[in-house]
């Protein structure tokens, strides 16, 4: 008897602060697996974070640190040049926090994955990628990374003695080579949730996505991202996870069930 496939669906969230809310992060905690959720430096703030992580653990969604470079102003999303020392210490710290803050409410964070303009980077630079790598294995070599299908980061983080899992995104766009489409081009971030339902359950039954050339590329994927604070990603991830299911897909977390 052949079994249902599973995927698992993540989405960015504890980003939120009074003056800067990008995502709703209770919504998307009753349709996802697994949240990465932000570790303080790109975004959100320690009772922000708290309250995601409390939710998150209340509703048995899986947790994982987001650490990104220090760019609050930038979101986390531009290319910086940081001394591997530095970028070392501010991902060990950052994924430090979030476990502190999440051990106080009865959570365990299980996996690591990088956020942004840091995630970018290391899915072609190996140096950022070890440097990366590095510090997860010094805070917890236990901790799952989770990067982009086929990256260098990922590679890299398995030849560090990391399990890893790979993730590809409901909401982006796709070059031929299987990078994301740069958010500043047109058509990078999609938002009709019919379309983004249909591209999701493609992937999960067949493994392809389409590109933005319109060329078929193969994604070899264990969770599907949401962006929390992407235009209508409630409403996404909702329809993405009614066609999954009617379709016989389980919903369920790469790293197994949250203890």
């Amino acid at each position: 008897m052949t079994s249902s496939p599973a995927i698992d669906l993540n989405s960015d969230l504890g980003e939120n602060v009074p003056d800067r809310i990008v995502s709703d992060d209770e919504a998307m905690l009753g349709l996802v697996s697994s949240a990465n959720v932000s570790c303080g430096f790109h975004a959100g703030s320690p009772e922000g974070i708290r309250a995601t992580v409390a939710e998150a653990t209340a509703r048995g969604v899986v947790i994982g640190a987001h650490p990104g470079y220090d760019d609050y102003e930038g979101f986390g999303r531009r290319a910086l040049d940081v001394p591997a020392a530095t970028l070392q210490a501010q991902v060990e710290y950052q994924i430090g926090a979030l476990i502190g803050l999440t051990t106080a409410v009865g959570g365990t964070v299980r996996y690591v994955k990088p956020h942004g303009g840091l995630y970018n980077a290391i899915v072609h630079d190996e140096a950022q990628a070890r440097v990366v790598a590095a510090a997860v294995r010094a805070v917890d070599p236990n901790l799952v990374f989770l990067g982009l299908a086929g990256s260098v980061a990922n590679r890299v983080a398995a030849e560090a003695g990391l399990e890893v899992a790979a993730e590809a995104f409901a909401d982006r766009a796709y070059n031929p080579d299987g990078s994301l489409v740069s958010r500043s081009e047109e058509g990078a971030v999609l938002h009709d949730p019919a379309l983004v339902a249909a591209r999701v359950l493609r992937l999960v039954e067949t493994g392809q996505i389409e590109a933005i050339d319109g060329n078929t590329i193969t994604v070899d994927a264990q969770s599907i991202c949401f962006h929390g604070d992407s235009q209508g990603s409630i409403e996404m991830a909702r329809a993405s996870r009614t066609v999954l299911e009617d379709a016989g897909v389980t919903i369920a977390p790469f790293t197994g069930k949250q203890p």
